[in-house]
């Protein structure tokens, strides 16, 4: 018996009983769908939290005061590290030290340096309308290019307006829609807690990251802010740039050499925290990665309890065909063709099941699933489908054994 006469049985076989093979086929269909589902979704939320902290910038250094004592995120390469217990005398971040860092002899790897200071609670309003801005941000021109910031309307500020503390301003997208609507806003001005601004950009948009809204922003040169909104007190944060990706590590170093010089730290526990994005970035790839593999590992638990539903439903098949066996086998059919009979079943089982499987994930792939639209891996495609056709083979073959050992004259006396 050659390989289409043995498919012509097993389809033949399937076929009889049209409702337990559809079943069967449902739960690797399931099986397949949800491995390949999962996968899409931490792979979508992998990609979305990279894009999320890209926007940052990939050779950022972000400096923020710490009383704690530790070193913060990347305490150890920053020069920090050490115990973490209380400082009593910790200084905060100030221009001083903001300037100190653009020192090329003793920060080479150093771009650009932006002061950055916050006003809190600052309501912005435009004729009737009135909106709480999340984030407005004084700063320098740098800031834009640091944190990947850029203009998509009109212009930024430049170091002109920074010296001569003019009271211009960048909106996100978030703040123009709230306060302008449809109207242009380039060349207008906000009231900013009683205070004057003109609009001379609109920022890209940045989405959500997040519960924060990246487009709920405005951005000022510092000391207009500092003069208006904030007071000249310290910096809330100290924004690098380093001169590429890949001296962002030298660049933290340099940093907190000078910061700690700066502020007189002996005992290798800085009062700054120093958040490395580029390192930031590797660890989450790293976490998102064992999500991934992780969701994927619980999905394949059904693919499992599929196959244990194909040896089941393979062993009713055997038993109710014993007879037709004995028969086959009395008129001269091999043990072979019994046996590749019953494996073939098994195996188109597996084989639809996850094609079917394969379509349904692809379709909700097309979805977003909890706020995050998956991403679908073809590698986890094409492990599913291998898996549910090594399932249908291996669980197939001892039901499929158990029928090419019968006997013809045992077979044929079964009722």
């Amino acid at each position: 018996m050659n390989q289409l006469e043995i498919l012509r049985f097993a389809l033949r076989g399937l076929l009889a009983n049209k409702m337990r093979s559809a079943l069967t086929t449902l739960g690797i269909l399931i099986g397949v769908a949800a491995v390949i589902l999962l996968v899409a979704v931490g792979e979508g939320s992998s990609q979305s939290i990279q894009k999320n902290i890209q926007r940052l910038g990939a050779n950022t250094l972000t400096i923020s005061p710490s009383f704690s004592g530790g070193g913060g995120f990347g305490g150890r390469a920053a020069g920090g590290g050490g115990n973490i217990g209380p400082r009593t005398q910790a200084r905060q971040l100030s221009l001083a030290d903001a300037r100190a860092l653009t020192d090329r002899t003793l920060a080479p790897s150093v771009r650009s340096v932006s002061p950055v200071v916050g006003a809190n609670s600052a309501t912005a309003a435009y004729g009737a309308a009135s909106h709480t801005i999340a984030q407005f941000v004084g700063t320098y021109p740098s800031y834009f290019e640091a944190m990947n910031k850029p203009v998509a309307k009109g212009t930024y500020f430049f170091n002109d307006d920074v010296l001569a503390a003019r009271k211009v301003v960048v909106l996100g997208r978030t703040v123009v829609a709230e306060l302008f609507g449809a109207v242009d806003p380039i060349g207008r001005q906000v009231s900013v807690s009683g205070v004057p601004f003109t609009v001379v950009g609109v920022l890209k948009e940045s989405g959500s990251t997040g519960m924060q809204d990246a487009d709920d922003v405005a951005v000022a040169p510092l000391p207009a802010v500092q003069q208006s909104l904030s007071g000249f007190g310290s910096l809330d944060s100290i924004v690098v740039q380093a001169t590429g990706a890949e001296a962002t590590t030298a660049a933290q170093s340099e940093v907190s050499a000078v910061l700690n010089q700066r502020h007189g730290i002996t005992d290798g526990n800085p009062d700054y925290r120093i958040l490395n994005q580029a390192t930031l970035q590797e660890t989450v790839s790293e976490a998102t990665g064992t999500f991934t593999v992780l969701l994927g590992a619980v999905a394949a638990i059904s693919l499992l309890v599929g196959g244990i539903g194909i040896t089941n439903i393979m062993l009713v098949t055997v038993t109710e065909r014993t007879r037709e066996i004995g028969i086959r086998k009395a008129i001269g059919a091999p043990r072979g063709a019994i046996l590749g009979q019953f494996l073939m079943e098994a195996t188109l089982l597996s084989l639809v099941g996850g094609l079917l499987g394969v379509l349904v994930a692809f379709v909700g792939t097309r979805f977003t699933v909890a706020g995050i639209e998956p991403v679908l891996v073809p590698s986890s495609v094409a492990l599913a489908l291998g898996v549910s056709v090594g399932i249908g083979l291996f669980f197939g073959s001892y039901p499929a054994n158990r029928a090419a050992k019968l006997r013809p004259i045992q077979a044929l006396r079964h009722e």
